[in-house]
């Protein structure tokens, strides 16, 4: 029911810094909870932040607690994922998920996620 496109990726020096999009369109971007996963070679699909919503609280994997921040703007319909201090290993594609906000599960189970974008290549070089 909504569509799902991430931007933001790219080629990135460690260090630095990153911000993504993943925008919404076709459905009420607020009945969803919006979750950032990651995935890197030979490597399964992977939690790394989500976000209630209206943005009241949000989630990170231990990895990345300080570093990065994810955020929304329901008027946008578009959440974001702020990645500070970039390091080798957060190379990986990010891809963003919706799931129903009355949809019970952890906020980084994947399986309880409805749709799911294309998602956008994050290189981080040392």
């Amino acid at each position: 029911q909504v569509q799902l496109v991430e931007s933001g990726g790219g080629l990135v020096q460690a260090g630095g810094s990153l911000r993504l999009s993943c925008a919404g369109s076709g459905g009420t971007f607020s009945n969803y909870v919006i979750g950032w996963f990651r995935q890197a070679p030979g490597k399964e699909r992977d939690f790394v932040a989500a976000i209630t919503r209206n943005g009241g609280s949000t989630y990170y994997v231990d990895s990345v607690k300080g570093r990065f921040t994810i955020s929304r703007d329901n008027a946008k319909n578009t959440v974001y994922l702020q990645m500070n201090s970039l390091k080798a290993e957060d190379t990986a594609v990010y891809t963003c998920a919706a799931r129903y906000y009355w949809r019970s599960g952890s906020y980084d189970y994947k399986d309880s996620y409805n749709y799911w974008g294309q998602g956008t290549q994050v290189t981080v070089s040392s």
